[in-house]
């Protein structure tokens, strides 16, 4: 017998005793554990974090900054959420530049807002965050930034949300809008849009904002009325599915299909952003893969 035979007779040999010594005893023998699957998107940009931890679980081109569309929201919310003092039931008067604005933009998505009504800051919240009401969101930054004009405050404002990114480790993130319209530098990437979800999902006012499916508001109008304004509906349709709660979609032209999510279930929290999906579908489709990938990665 050649030494190579030798050496594979011994090897089954002890191959043979291992086996038989190990069913003498009752140990089980573990399968390997099965590789988890990467799933493809067809998102330009992806990313995904463990909601509790911050750690990443996912990415594809995270760092590669892209427009927002109406994702950058969510920053517009963070900035009026930090105010000092803040009064959610303050009452803010729509003003005609807000109408005009709206004009101007081609009516872009809109809370259907009605110069000289009083609406609540709770309200406007809604507003921006359901409907994607790019009027809401003009109404904030108006009230909130400083200045004598609307031009001056809503610019303030928009500085704002620019300190707030620095102070939260957007490195790749610049606003030059309120809603996302961009005037041609209005970018984030899925990195730092995730980063800005997990300190924003803190606050309780905008959790329970975000992941509410409809909302119908009372408001004052200028005559001192009290007006029911039509239902708000949330444009986030993955809301409920397998824990989701959020948190903001966003689409255009040139920045395609966006949306920046949050999801819970059984205790695992996953957060993420996509960003460039080629259609609404694909979207649902590209973050449904990511939610699951999530969870299968924190277990």
């Amino acid at each position: 017998m050649s030494s190579i035979s030798g050496v594979r007779v011994r090897r089954a040999i002890t191959v043979g005793l291992a086996t038989g010594a190990m069913i003498a005893t009752g140990a089980v023998v573990a399968a390997p554990a099965q590789a988890l699957t990467v799933p493809t998107v067809t998102a330009k940009g992806a990313f995904v974090m463990n909601g509790a931890t911050g750690a990443t679980l996912y990415t594809k081109s995270g760092d590669t900054k892209r427009l927002t569309a109406s994702t950058t929201k969510i920053m517009t919310a963070k900035v009026v959420l930090s105010q000092p003092n803040l009064n959610l039931d303050t009452k803010v008067t729509i003003r005609r530049e807000v109408s005009d604005y709206m004009v101007a933009e081609g009516y872009p998505s809109t809370a259907r807002l009605i110069v000289g009504d009083k609406v609540t800051v709770r309200q406007l919240l809604y507003g921006m965050m359901l409907p994607s009401g790019c009027d809401a969101a003009m109404a904030l930054a108006d009230k909130f930034g400083t200045g004598t004009t609307v031009k001056a405050r809503t610019a303030n404002f928009i500085g704002k949300m620019n300190t707030m990114a620095k102070s939260l480790g957007m490195t790749n993130t610049h606003f030059d809008s309120f809603d996302g319209l961009s005037n041609g530098s209005n970018y984030s990437t899925p990195r730092d849009l995730t980063k800005l979800a997990r300190s924003t999902m803190k606050s309780s006012t905008f959790r329970a904002v975000v992941k509410t499916k409809s909302y119908t508001a009372k408001t004052i109008t200028a005559s001192g009325s009290i007006r029911t304004m039509a239902t708000w509906y949330n444009t986030n349709t993955l809301l409920g599915w397998n824990g989701t709660l959020g948190i903001k979609t966003g689409s255009g032209p040139e920045a395609k299909y966006c949306l920046v999510f949050a999801a819970t279930l059984n205790g695992e929290q996953v957060m993420g952003t996509v960003l460039s999906s080629s259609s609404e579908a694909y979207r649902t489709s590209d973050v449904k893969k990511l939610i699951n990938y999530g969870y299968a990665r924190i277990s």
